[in-house]
Parts: C-alpha cells; sequence; structure tokens
C-alpha cells in the first residue's frame, strides 16, 4: 500500500511539473509577445515622429525635393510646361499663380525664375498669369523675375514669358508664335453618306456657332474673325508692354511666325541666351534653385505615398499601439 501511495505521489510529482513547465512556457511566451509588442509599438511611434519632422522640416522650407539645405536666400524657380490649361498642373493659372506668390512670399527669395516649355493654349489663363506677375513685380520691387525658354516659347507661352523683367533662352529655343487661331474640322455632307440624319434644334440663329455638320455659315465665320482680331489685338497690346522699347518695329513680329531664340535676340523677342542656372548664378547672384513648381515632387510623393502607408500601417496595428 505504501509503495502505491508512493507511486501515485510520484505520478502527481511528474504531473505536476509537466503542468508547471507548461504554464512557464506560456508565463515565457506572453513575455515574448509582450515585449515583440511593445518593441513594435515604438517602432511605429519612431516612425510616425521621423514622419512628422519631415513634415515640419518641408513646411518651414529646411528639405526641397529631398535635400537638406541651409537657410540662405535662393533663387526661386517655377516650371511652367505643357499646354497652358485649367485642368493642367504644370501650367494652369492657379497652381502657377499660387507657386509664384509662395515665391515672391519666402523671405529668403532673392529672385524667380519662371522656366517655360509650352507651345501655347488658353489665351485667359496665359492672360491671367501674366496679370499676377505683373502685380507680384509691383508689390515686391526688390524681386526680379525672369523667364527662361526651353525648347518651346509659343503663343501663350509667351504671353506669359512677356511679363518677366527680362527673357533668356536656349541659342536653338523656338519662340513667338504671337496670333491667335480658332481650328477645327468641316462634315457637311459626311452623314448624309452614310445614311445618318442630322437634327440641330436651336433657339437663336447663331447657337449652333460653326456647327462642323453644318456648311459653313458666312456670318458666323465672319464673326469668328472679329472674335480671333480682337483677341489677337488684346496680345500684341501685352507684348507691347511688357517689352516696351526692346521689340523692334516690324510687322513680322505679330504674325504668328517662330523664330530660334538666336533670332528672337536680334527682334527683341528675347533679351539673352541664358540657362536657369546662369541666371541664377550671373544674374539673382543666388546660386541656389529651390524648385516652387506646382508638381508632384520627391516631397510630396513622399508626403502622399509614405503619409498614406504609415496611416494604414498604424491603423492596422492600432491594438499594438495602446
Amino acid at each position: 500500500m505504501d509503495k502505491s501511495i508512493k507511486n501515485m505521489m510520484k505520478e502527481e510529482e511528474q504531473k505536476s511539473g509537466w503542468e508547471r513547465e507548461l504554464l512557464e512556457k506560456i508565463s515565457l511566451g506572453t513575455i515574448r509577445e509582450q515585449r515583440r509588442t511593445r518593441n513594435w509599438g515604438i517602432f511605429f511611434k519612431s516612425i510616425t515622429f521621423i514622419y512628422l519632422f519631415i513634415l515640419l522640416f518641408y513646411a518651414i522650407g529646411w528639405i526641397d525635393d529631398g535635400k537638406m539645405r541651409l537657410i540662405d536666400k535662393h533663387t526661386a524657380l517655377i516650371e511652367l510646361s505643357g499646354m497652358i490649361t485649367a485642368d493642367n498642373i504644370s501650367s494652369s493659372a492657379d497652381k502657377i499663380n499660387e507657386s509664384l506668390r509662395s515665391a515672391f512670399q519666402d523671405k529668403n527669395t532673392k529672385g524667380v525664375i519662371l522656366r517655360i516649355n509650352s507651345p501655347g493654349g488658353s489665351p485667359v489663363q496665359a492672360g491671367q498669369i501674366n496679370d499676377e506677375i505683373v502685380r507680384l513685380r509691383a508689390n515686391y520691387p526688390e524681386i526680379p523675375l525672369y523667364a527662361v525658354i526651353g525648347d518651346i516659347c509659343a503663343s501663350g507661352g509667351y504671353y506669359v514669358a512677356v511679363a518677366a523683367d527680362k527673357i533668356y533662352a536656349d541659342k536653338a529655343s523656338l519662340v513667338g508664335s504671337i496670333g491667335v487661331l480658332m481650328d477645327g474640322f468641316g462634315f457637311a455632307g459626311t452623314l448624309e453618306k452614310l445614311g445618318v440624319e442630322r437634327r440641330l434644334l436651336t433657339a437663336g440663329d447663331n447657337k449652333g456657332f460653326l456647327d462642323p455638320f453644318s456648311p459653313l455659315d458666312s456670318s458666323q465665320e465672319a464673326h469668328a474673325k472679329v472674335l480671333l482680331k480682337e483677341i489677337h489685338e488684346q496680345f500684341i497690346r501685352v507684348v507691347k508692354q511688357g517689352r516696351g522699347d526692346r521689340l523692334k518695329d516690324l510687322p513680322e513680329i505679330f504674325s504668328g511666325t517662330v523664330w530660334t531664340g538666336q533670332k528672337s535676340i536680334d527682334l527683341g523677342v528675347v533679351d539673352a541666351i541664358g540657362s536657369a542656372e546662369y541666371v541664377a548664378r550671373e544674374i539673382v547672384g543666388a546660386e541656389a534653385l529651390v524648385d516652387f513648381s506646382p508638381r508632384d515632387g520627391f516631397s510630396d510623393i513622399f508626403v502622399k505615398r509614405f503619409g498614406q502607408i504609415v496611416f494604414n500601417t498604424l491603423a492596422q496595428y492600432d491594438w499594438m499601439l495602446k
């Protein structure tokens, strides 16, 4: 009997040892999991902290396109590229004017360069940018603004450029096209040949103005030419105001012709040959270029994409941070 009791006690001790070992493993696992959770929490909090500091540095101008810089005098650079339209972030009046205001208001801006690479576009958008440049130059007379032409600066692009203090171009740049156009196609008779009946109902004799499926109306054509002439005269007036005595008195200037940058200098359409870097270094006297362009650069992409990643990650591991 004593032996049986001893065996039972021994078995109980073995069971107790096994249970104790299991409890120890569970406890250690829990501790490790808590430690892992805490480490992840510290990691993500650190990432968030760094992210917020990057936003702060970017906001106060210490970071531009991913490069750290000291607070110092700089030349503000704004890119105007592509067709000038209301829905183009790189050339709409709203976006370009916002960038211009930011550049002029920056206390470290010594000069502004508007680098233009545009074949033209909306005369309304170009006119609004021109007006804003004129206004800012008057409000900040100590800050010059220079236009620097890339591959092309034609029509609406040049409409914007003439508001600058001076215009620089490459010798092979295409400049000019001081004119206005209205283009389209005429399909009169096409639908009839295809067996399609055209049904155009209007209230007002000219509501179907220059309808491409109707024969060209001579009175509407004449009116379109009047509109074009009026806008062209506005363009000419703005160019003369911007260029002044530098512009040669030649009728070909306003014929819609384009010239090379070299020829444009002879005509007074452009002032000199020069790149953005040259103008910043030699003309403005502040070699450091700080980009104020209205486009998604490195910093914007980082803020948007990395910010979304951090937000999603924090949401996923929210329980770890509590």
